[in-house]
């Protein structure tokens, strides 16, 4: 997704949002190895959808699945 800087963003039925309520930092370190703006995780989100915006109330993030 095309955005300002690195920005969280979700993805829902196949379609990207970016976040309002939870920010790229709050899941560690951004530019680290398995940070977001690196890597992509799965989790579990509450929310709404705004103004084709994702307003976040929870994000969980689940375990990497091991091969």
């Amino acid at each position: 997704m095309k955005g300002k800087d690195c920005e969280l963003a979700v993805r829902i039925d196949g379609k990207s949002y970016f976040v309002d309520g939870k920010g790229i930092d709050d899941f560690g370190d951004a530019h680290g190895k398995h940070g977001f703006c690196n890597a992509i995780g799965k989790a579990e989100v509450t929310g709404e959808i705004v103004n084709n915006r994702f307003k976040a109330k929870t994000i969980t993030l689940l375990p990497e699945k091991k091969d």
